[in-house]
């Protein structure tokens, strides 16, 4: 079994519930161009970073914007990639910078 969590993901007063996948050796987190528009922002406008690994190419373009996430009642906000070379129907990814590091040293 993945480890998969639903997360929501909060730009401005706009929402989507989505499914995102956990990935101690992902970077940063990632979720689909499409995620972006949907939630109002100008995906392309964003900081452009270049990744590989989960698209299956060996370099994307993904473009980072602060959003909230909601994880487990508890809003956070963070830095996430928004790709358009991705799968949309794929998972979102949880990685290390925008999810990991806003757990350390926090209690629960």
């Amino acid at each position: 079994m993945k480890p998969i969590i639903p997360v929501k993901i909060i730009s401005g007063k706009l929402e989507i519930n989505y499914a995102a996948l956990i990935d101690s050796g992902a970077d940063f987190c990632i979720f689909d161009g499409g995620i972006g528009e949907y939630l109002g922002l100008d995906v392309k406008k964003g900081i452009p970073m270049i990744f590989s690994g989960i698209q299956g190419a060996t370099e994307s373009k993904a473009y980072l914007h602060e959003v909230g996430l909601s994880i487990g009642g508890r809003e956070y906000q963070t830095i996430a990639g928004f790709s358009f070379e991705i799968s949309p129907r794929g998972f979102g990814v949880l990685g290390q910078k925008g999810f990991f590091d806003i757990f350390l040293g926090l209690r629960v």
